[in-house]
């Protein structure tokens, strides 16, 4: 198994569209932040004066003591008292339209084949389902550190030989996403994800 490198001229016949390093560079940006986002729980909680444990009891009387004036030991003044302005349960989702997606997938799509980072294969598949014939296969491939395979999907024996090698990231055409093709330093098509690849970026 052999794989060539995908040009310019490869895509333009496998109708994907591209464009080139003068458009699409803030639409790229915007989804990565979008990716990075929308990965935040958003989750973080502190109790307020209302919510910590304690009765509404006043701790002292409020003359004659020579202390300033309290009313229960929840205020935030106090050590176990509730937190003023901390941080609360937040929802961090960025939304992208598919014009400014597809944009950035035309983009990057673009940038890798001019690079020469993209190089396509008839088939890939590991039929024994082992990590050490999957690691061969690869290397025999490329010898890129971080890998991207894109295929238009792959078999049970393929996914449970590459699940252990870290370095190589098995997606399907329609799956792929433009932070998993900048992080490779090499990509991968399989000559069943063209068809899909090109209706993402028409």
């Amino acid at each position: 198994m052999s794989a060539n490198t995908f040009t310019l001229e490869a895509a333009a016949a496998a109708n994907i569209q591209l464009v080139g390093s003068d458009k699409g560079s803030q639409a790229v940006h915007d989804l990565i932040v979008a990716y990075q986002a929308n990965r935040r729980t958003g989750s973080a909680n502190s109790k307020t004066r209302a919510e910590v444990s304690g009765n509404n009891k006043k701790i002292f009387r409020q003359k004659g003591t020579g202390n300033a004036r309290h009313g229960d030991k929840r205020a935030p003044i106090f050590v176990g008292g509730g937190v003023v302005f901390g941080p609360r349960p937040c929802d961090y989702t960025k939304k992208v339209n598919k014009s400014t997606r597809r944009l950035a997938l035309r983009r990057v799509l673009g940038d890798l084949i001019a690079a020469s980072k993209v190089s396509t294969v008839a088939e890939f598949s590991v039929a024994d389902g082992k990590t050490k014939s999957f690691i061969k296969t690869v290397k025999d491939l490329t010898d890129a550190r971080k890998v991207l395979i894109v295929a238009a999907s792959f078999d049970d024996s393929t996914y449970l030989a590459g699940r252990n090698v870290q370095e190589v990231l098995l997606m399907t055409a329609a799956e792929v996403n433009i932070e998993q093709l900048m992080n490779a330093d090499a990509v991968i098509l399989v000559d069943n994800a063209l068809e899909t690849l090109a209706s993402r970026t028409a």
